[in-house]
């Protein structure tokens, strides 16, 4: 069993609260027909990311301006497309053992998709949602996990932060925060505990902070 005492919660959205992945690959692979690449090469590299930043990593040279129109598409895309969404495991019920002003979400989309995607979990709204048009720079950089930091009025370091993206939790590291990852994805970074989804996580709320039990 793990006890982790902290100020704050920071989630990540897809893969951390939010089960997205069949809409995420259907994305990808429609994408992929399309500019001629095999989806299943790169399938496992885009969580976690801005996916006109994946764009240029695979196709190195191509205009930014193409990168970023086809970016703007899979976006609308992926509004309109919720089918197969649906909460991790204990998501709604450790969300709503918690204050508002104790956590936040912390996302690579836009405002409009992670909007989209908690109405299809039907998981609380936070009242600090942290989303691409908020940062200059996307994960695997730490500006979005410290922006959710100073909205929740927390330092870093008393900040604990659930991921399931190597890009996410490389952030979570180089913001001061503990990591845990949630899911099977390969990571690399130090964590303070891995879990399979949300379930075995127990929360109490103390005068400073909180209490997280794992196990």
């Amino acid at each position: 069993m793990i006890r982790i005492e902290a100020g704050a919660l920071l989630f990540d959205l897809d893969g951390t609260l939010v089960d997205s992945d069949a809409v995420v690959d259907r994305m990808w692979a429609r994408w992929a027909d399309e500019v001629g690449l095999d989806h299943e090469g790169f399938r496992h590299t885009v969580y976690g990311r801005r996916g006109h930043e994946v764009m240029a990593q695979l196709l190195p040279g191509r205009p930014s301006e193409r990168n970023l129109a086809d970016n703007q598409r899979m976006l609308a895309w992926e509004i309109e497309d919720t089918d197969g969404v649906v909460p991790i495991a204990g998501a709604r019920e450790l969300l709503a053992r918690l204050e508002p002003a104790r956590w936040a979400i912390v996302t690579s989309g836009t405002m409009a998709l992670a909007a989209a995607r908690i109405r299809a979990a039907g998981i609380p709204m936070p009242e600090f949602l942290v989303t691409a048009e908020q940062v200059v720079e996307g994960k695997p950089a730490p500006e979005g996990f410290l922006r959710g930091a100073e909205l929740l009025g927390v330092v870093a370091g008393r900040c604990v932060a659930f991921e399931d993206s190597a890009a996410g939790l490389e952030a979570v590291r180089a913001a001061g925060m503990t990591a845990i990852a949630v899911g099977a994805r390969p990571v690399e970074a130090r964590l303070a505990a891995r879990v399979g989804d949300l379930t075995g996580i127990d929360v109490v709320t103390t005068g400073d902070g909180l209490i997280l039990t794992i196990g």
